[in-house]
């Protein structure tokens, strides 16, 4: 039985092709590339002076145009297990062989560089399904490698800049019998999913931190999402949606209160002012910021409330649906979040990036609500709570591996430890 820990040798026609439909392999995996691209791309964290540090903050300013979805098959379908299950099968075959080897990391790796460390990555690559065996083994990080690896790293969740940095070397060598623990587990995980899911219903794929809209087993809408830091969880929940509010007050939790206000606060005793909190006794009377001691162990037993506007905690826009976590969707004013890498910076609510179309879709059947009206409620100013007509099943959930209608296996960071099969990428 071939095992590439006993050096290289040339792949089996059965192995490639068991690998390749691990990778999905194809012209359609280019899309992919360039979507996560798009939607992934490193971007450094902005700490906004005016908007403070606490984590369950921010999201988009504006909507823009409706978001194109390139595949329609949502995560929670049987096409999806069945997907899935091809997947495992094909993983066996590969843990059966030996897996794939450990690649050496050689600093940013790129195209036009040439390096034996190369011909390792080939070899990892053709085992899994991203690079065709015919290319070769040789040194040289040439075009058919850089497509390679770009593939590789958008089913990856990684940007798909054909450069090896550290997570992508991270997901390079998490072993072949991990990431078949992995497939098996989710698939577990999809398959106790609730037969019926509703007509219209939308999904949060928290390791993912992506949002599909659902409609007629179809998905409509596809969001970027920025979800709960390990420290401050996104629970795994099942719920509906009955309301959206529009310029909504923030009430700072407990939590944020002790852990990020007071510290600001004896650092800068503007900072509520200037961020347009106020302060509320359990009467409804206001009290002035500067009769508190901010010095003090405790927090005061006051309601800390944020008045609608642009640095509003939730923007524009806050989706409710009825949950003991008390957690819910909403907009933000920091967009920059979702061009990071790693959307796993919250207190455990969710960002939505692009949410007025997401509250366009889930207001299309309540009466007197379009997007020209929501739209003018926005510029108001005014909070505006706003029931939906019928409520919307909205499901949070953990999937780490599974593979999409094309057949390519993606994988995701294990981001709260859940899997349960090993030291998982991105660490």
């Amino acid at each position: 039985m071939m095992s590439f820990r006993n050096g290289s040798k040339r792949l089996s026609r059965r192995a490639f092709l068991g690998g390749a439909l691990v990778a999905g392999f194809g012209a359609t995996n280019s899309a992919v590339a360039a979507q996560s691209l798009t939607q992934t791309t490193l971007d450094s964290i902005i700490n906004a002076p005016r908007r403070g540090s606490w984590g369950d903050q921010f999201d988009a300013p504006a909507s823009r145009n409706a978001v194109r979805v390139r595949s329609s098959v949502p995560i929670l379908s049987p096409e999806t297990m069945r997907k899935a299950e091809a997947a495992i099968a094909a993983y066996e075959d590969i843990v059966l062989r030996g897996g794939w080897p450990i690649v050496p990391s050689a600093k940013g790796l790129r195209l036009g560089d040439n390096d034996p460390a190369v011909s390792i990555l080939r070899q990892r690559l053709i085992v899994s399904g991203d690079l065709p065996p015919s290319t070769g083994t040789s040194p040289a990080f040439d075009s058919y490698v850089d497509g390679a690896v770009k593939r590789f790293q958008a089913r990856h969740g990684l940007p798909a800049d054909g450069v090896l940095g550290r997570h992508s070397y991270a997901a390079l060598n998490v072993s072949a019998t991990i990431r078949l623990g992995q497939l098996q587990t989710n698939l577990d995980r999809l398959r106790a999913t609730p037969e019926d899911l509703g007509y219209r219903y939308v999904a949060v794929n928290i390791p993912a931190a992506q949002i599909e809209a659902v409609e007629g087993h179809r998905v409509v809408l596809r969001h970027t999402a920025v979800v709960g830091k390990t420290s401050r969880q996104t629970p795994i929940l099942n719920s509906k949606i009955h309301e959206i509010i529009l310029n909504p007050y923030w009430t700072a939790p407990r939590s944020i209160i002790e852990k990020d206000i007071m510290p600001l606060m004896r650092k800068d005793p503007t900072y509520l002012t200037r961020n347009s909190i106020r302060l509320f006794d359990n009467r409804g009377n206001e009290v002035a910021p500067e009769t508190i001691d901010w010095s003090a162990e405790e927090a005061p037993q006051l309601m800390f409330r944020q008045d609608p506007g642009r640095i509003n905690a939730m923007s524009s826009t806050k989706i409710n649906f009825h949950n003991r976590h008390a957690v819910y969707l909403h907009d933000t004013p920091e967009q920059s979040k979702f061009g990071q890498l790693l959307r796993f910076e919250s207190s455990g609510c969710v960002r939505v990036e692009n949410v007025r179309d997401l509250s366009t879709w889930l207001l299309r059947d309540t009466v007197g609500w379009d997007r020209q009206t929501m739209e003018q409620v926005i510029a108001s100013g005014v909070s505006t709570p706003v029931e939906l007509a019928e409520e919307v099943p909205i499901y949070f959930i953990y999937v780490t591996a599974w593979s999409t209608s094309d057949g390519v296996v993606q994988f995701r960071d294990d981001i709260y430890r859940l899997d349960g099969v090993g030291k998982l990428a991105l660490q």
